[in-house]
């Protein structure tokens, strides 16, 4: 602690040696040309005075319309009149916000040495600034080039200034603190760049030139303040929009891992589901948000099992009295599902995965190709893992027999027959049981997912999602028609 404070101490002098040696030489070095025209000067005090009122936020720092008016005291004037600006608007920055005394002193230094230091190049560069006026050197691209380099060597300097004051103040390193200091560029460019194009403005135009430019900033002021404000709304609702994705599908993955604390193979048999959907719908050529839609469904069409009792959820032949559960399943899981904004046609195949294209299925007897593709695919899929997987309410039959029970359920009117071929093409690629390695977690992508359904959309192509309301009212009214087309039917392979 006694070395730390030392240091600082030691730091501390040398800074008032810098804050000194400046004063000195500014007084060997002025002269009175420098401080003409007179009111270019005010004009350039007065910036650099009020400029941090009316500076503006930016992604990459603050644009300081203080900064700008010491850059171009610095090209415009020369190094003592840029020295001065910079005391200037430290003195009242430094006042107004109550610093320490140790703030005072960095503040006062920095920007006394750097103007400083930065009028000085610009004079070894170009001579006397007045003097290549009148010779038109200044209104050349020779001397916006070197304005702007002379401003990024006056940032540099500003950012080793500040990284050595945290290097001895909080011991922290140097490389890391300027590192840290990189995002602030885009800032301080920006400033350069106006700076810039005002000091070749000022040489071609005149002060009618500066005097517009602080309409300009206060202009800009205004509009970049508005639209921060704007971005930073959207920001704030994107986060909120994440955390209730977040949140809501949060939900549902939890409601699957219970689940499956009660019917252990409920996980394993929806992550290949999902695995068998999205193969199959790759081979039927359909779009990208299709596949994702069918992978989806595969992972939480067994949702709606979570208000089963156990002696249905665990029962080898259902009873009669409760065939009216397990045939809202489907409606029960889509109205958990719909809840989650653009999961619209997931709850739909999920709603219809139990449809039949006889018309005997339910919920709502829909006949072919009314039933949608995705639910068609969850279909196939699902009673294929049923039939094949170890562990399930049934026991499990060879793939071959399996893939000859599909066949014999497109006959019977249960399955698309189309679809159930297309499948065991993909499954004699693929392999006959190459869902069954799948993982629930992997399946789900759920870092992936939240951040697809938390961002805007301008819009959604092809076919419309429906709502949940839409979907909640539409499960609502198919139970009583369900229970009309299916009444007496024999439960098929998949509950």
């Amino acid at each position: 602690m006694f070395m730390a404070r030392r240091n600082r101490r030691l730091f501390w002098a040398v800074e008032l040696l810098l804050l000194a040696g400046t004063v000195g030489a500014s007084t060997r070095v002025s002269s009175a040309q420098e401080w003409r025209p007179a009111i270019l000067v005010v004009l350039l005090l007065s910036l650099a005075l009020l400029g941090q009122f009316f500076s503006v936020e930016i992604r990459g720092g603050q644009l300081s319309a203080s900064l700008i008016a010491i850059v171009l005291a610095m090209s415009l004037l020369g190094p003592v009149a840029a020295a001065a600006c910079g005391i200037a608007a430290m003195i009242l920055k430094s006042a107004v916000r109550r610093l320490a005394p140790a703030q005072w002193l960095s503040n006062l230094t920095t920007f006394a040495v750097i103007p400083f230091a930065g009028g000085l190049l610009v004079r070894a560069l170009v001579g006397n600034v007045h003097q290549a006026h009148s010779h038109g050197l200044s209104n050349s691209l020779t001397f916006g080039v070197v304005v702007f380099l002379v401003f990024l060597f006056a940032t540099g300097l500003n950012f080793l200034f500040f990284a050595l004051d945290v290097f001895v103040d909080e011991g922290r390193s140097l490389l890391r603190v300027l590192g840290e200091l990189v995002p602030l560029l885009p800032g301080e460019l920006a400033a350069g760049a106006i700076a810039t194009m005002l000091a070749l403005g000022y040489t071609a135009v005149g002060l009618p030139l500066l005097f517009g430019s602080i309409v300009v900033l206060l202009i800009f002021q205004q509009l970049t303040v508005a639209l921060l404000r704007s971005e930073d709304r959207a920001e704030q609702l994107l986060a909120r929009s994440t955390q209730l994705v977040r949140l809501q599908l949060g939900v549902l993955s939890t409601l699957v891992k219970a689940l499956e604390k009660r019917d252990e193979t409920t996980g394993r048999h929806a992550a290949a589901v999902a695995r068998y959907a999205e193969a199959l719908s790759i081979a039927l050529n359909c779009s990208e948000e299709q596949r994702d839609v069918a992978r989806a469904a595969g992972l939480l069409h067994e949702i709606g099992k979570f208000t089963w009792p156990d002696r249905v959820l665990h029962a080898s032949v259902v009873e009669e009295q409760d065939l009216t559960i397990v045939r809202n399943h489907p409606q029960e899981g889509a109205m958990l599902v719909g809840a989650l904004d653009g999961y619209g046609e997931a709850a739909e195949a999920i709603l219809h995965h139990h449809e039949r294209v006889d018309g005997r299925g339910y919920p709502a007897g829909l006949i072919g190709n009314e039933i949608p593709l995705m639910s068609r695919v969850l279909a196939i899929c699902s009673t294929y893992d049923t039939l094949t997987a170890q562990g399930t309410y049934r026991p499990a039959i060879a793939p071959e027999e399996a893939m000859e029970e599909l066949r014999s359920a497109a006959r019977n009117g249960q399955l698309d027959g189309e679809m159930v071929e297309t499948f065991i093409t993909v499954l004699g690629r693929e392999g006959a049981v190459f869902g069954q390695d799948s993982d629930f977690e992997v399946e789900l992508e759920f870092e992936r997912r939240v951040r697809m359904m938390a961002e805007p959309r301008a819009g959604v192509t092809g076919r419309s999602l429906p709502a949940a309301s839409r979907l909640r009212s539409r499960a609502r009214t198919l139970g009583s028609r369900s229970r009309a087309l299916v009444a007496g039917a024999r439960v098929a392979v998949r509950r």
